[in-house]
């Protein structure tokens, strides 16, 4: 019942503690529990045939003929015209739970026929671990009970049907008469059941708790309905309970469909966080900006001063990476589980996280003393580690190189550590010593990073080639905006990485560590459009920009990646740093439009 043929033929679902995918069919191939970063109990998009799926559709031939999302709600409908009749098929996951005993876990999914009766199937089939063998089911008194170690699932339906874990049954739906399933969920835990028409009631005051939510972000300007959805994605890949944001609920989806180039990104990464301050920040979204800053304070007191590269939504180290004999998505091998960079050192990480310290402060949301000496010790870890090779902002997996980014980074670090200096108590020898690498610093990566005879940056000292990363120059703030080193880099990136259109390549292959290739960046081209709107190129960045959301079409939602050739999403999905970064260049557009900007001005 799965086409499994394009990662943006999945839309996504989420209670802010987990996450499912469910594809144009009604099935849903991805669903991990307890959490996020939890074993799937659906797993067929990247586990196979018998990875595990839960899907309701029609049982014979049918066309979608429309699929969105109800407006401002993270609430998904799927409507097919399948022969006389039309079905609705309506999804979603309770995200604020409510007083009274309820599943920690409840998805809500509802059938209703418009015109004629239509048949439809019924498949669920939950399973458990490495092996994805299925789990113990049993008859209950709503429909039926599947478990498994520590987690145990059940399925209940208004009318009940009777099903048989790993066994398709075909109903009728007939108009006025909806089929509502309801899945629940525990782990360790007692298993709550509730009754469908409760659940449905429930999902529906949720879905007003959205509208209520998004109505009040603070934003008009391009692409307005893409930015709300970007928010809500965002939203949802939040782990409520601590704040942690994933930067993807999926593992393994390839960068290249049949390549090797599959990671787990369910974990979170400081740099994600750090945008996503700036990002709700700049909607007046102050609460969850802030949550954002104090998971990532909280996360990382353990390993002060060194920033961890990324962390469990429980501020835990990341597991070890290993590979699983799953076939892949798309028979793209391996899938893996944990990620391997957690061990890196990524310099910088500081940058992103001082700029948000700061970005907060100069917006009157002045930081608590915790914070403060948090940030003052990333700043003097910067000091003493900034002349150090790194892996880089993208993760290389060969040799530690003196990246440029990496090193402008580090300055902003500094900048940023000097500018709230300003407004907290902090001693006059620490300030001078900020100051003076930071001076060293620009002096340093001016005259090994830059090539006079090409009028741009470098991706790394003593090289020639160009990284998409440079196109963050005009928000650091080293360069003037009419600078000639910063105008001539924006060039030659979009020059020389251009994947075709709007779409640029992180940096050109063959040196990082790894075999096959990747698509074309989408972070990349959202920086690009900042850059441009940034450097006075208003049109030339909302034209760009207007044609990059197309490619979320229908449901809004965006990947890692995406190929050139054939205009497809690649890498996991949805991508938290692809919707953070699209919406910092919706504001970007907005802010040059209105002429003002939230660029700083560069240090002398």
């Amino acid at each position: 019942m799965s086409s499994r043929d394009r990662i943006a033929d999945y839309g996504l679902l989420g209670d802010t503690r987990t996450a499912a995918l469910v594809d144009e069919c009604g099935s849903i191939d991805w669903l991990c529990l307890p959490h996020f970063d939890g074993d799937p109990v659906f797993a067929r998009l990247v586990a196979g045939i018998d990875g595990g799926h839960f899907a309701v559709g029609p049982a014979g031939p049918a066309e979608v003929i429309s699929r969105r999302y109800q407006p401002g709600t993270a609430v998904l409908e799927t409507e097919w015209q399948a022969g006389a009749g039309r079905l609705l098929l309506t999804d979603g996951m309770v995200s604020e739970l409510p007083s009274t005993v309820f599943p920690t876990l409840c998805l809500v999914r509802r059938l209703e026929s418009r015109g004629a009766p239509v048949r439809v199937t019924v498949s669920f089939d939950p399973r458990a671990g490495a092996a994805r063998r299925p789990m113990r089911s049993r008859a209950g008194p709503l429909g039926v009970i599947c478990s498994s170690r520590a987690t145990a699932v059940a399925l209940s339906t208004d009318p009940l049907i009777h099903i048989t874990p790993g066994s398709a049954i075909d109903v009728d739906v007939r108009p006025g008469h909806p089929l509502t399933l309801i899945l629940s969920a525990a782990h360790h835990g007692p298993l709550t059941l509730i009754q469908p028409e409760h659940a449905w009631a429930t999902l529906a005051q949720d879905a007003a708790g959205w509208r209520n939510w998004s109505g009040a972000i603070d934003y008009e300007g391009p692409g307005k309905e893409t930015v709300i959805r970007s928010l809500i994605t965002l939203r949802l890949l939040t782990y409520s309970p601590s704040g942690a944001p994933v930067a993807a609920p999926t593992t393994s989806l390839p960068e290249s469909l049949g390549g090797s180039r599959n990671w787990d990104y369910r974990y979170a990464w400081p740099r994600d966080a750090s945008i996503g301050v700036g990002t709700f920040l700049g909607v007046g979204l102050v609460d969850e900006a802030r949550a954002f800053l104090y998971w990532l304070l909280h996360a990382s007191r353990l390993d002060r001063p060194r920033l961890p590269v990324l962390l469990t939504i429980h501020g835990q180290p990341a597991p070890r990476e290993r590979e699983l004999d799953w076939p892949g998505f798309a028979d793209s091998r391996p899938v893996r589980v944990g990620n391997g960079a957690r061990d890196q050192h990524q310099l910088d990480n500081y940058g992103w996280v001082l700029d948000a310290m700061w970005l907060l402060e100069r917006a009157g949301h002045r930081l608590y003393g915790e914070t403060w000496r948090a940030g003052a010790a990333f700043a003097d870890e910067v000091v003493r580690r900034w002349r150090e090779p790194d892996a880089g902002i993208w993760e290389v997996r060969g040799e530690p190189a003196h990246y440029v980014h990496s090193k402008l980074m580090a300055w902003l670090t500094l900048d940023r550590a000097l500018r709230i200096a300003d407004h907290h108590r902090t001693s006059v020898r620490r300030r001078r010593r900020w100051e003076s690498e930071r001076d060293a610093i620009a002096v340093h990566v001016m005259g090994h990073g830059f090539d006079i005879s090409r009028g741009s940056y470098m991706r790394t000292y003593q090289r020639s080639d160009v990284d998409a990363a440079l196109l963050l120059l005009p928000v650091i703030g080293i360069e003037p905006a009419g600078s000639p080193r910063l105008r001539g880099t924006i060039d030659t990136v979009r020059r020389e990485l251009s994947a075709g259109g709007p779409l640029l390549y992180r940096y050109r292959g063959g040196d990082d560590g790894l075999v096959g290739d990747e698509g074309a960046f989408l972070p990349c081209s959202f920086w690009l459009v900042q850059a441009l709107a940034a450097t006075g190129a208003v049109e030339d960045a909302t034209a760009m920009f207007t044609e990059l959301i197309e490619m979320g079409k229908p449901l809004g939602l965006f990947g890692e990646e995406v190929d050139p050739a054939s205009g497809h999403l690649l890498g996991n999905y949805p991508q938290a740093l692809t919707h953070a970064t699209l919406v910092q260049a919706a504001l970007a557009i907005r802010g040059a439009q209105e002429g003002s900007s939230s660029i700083p001005k560069a240090t002398p």
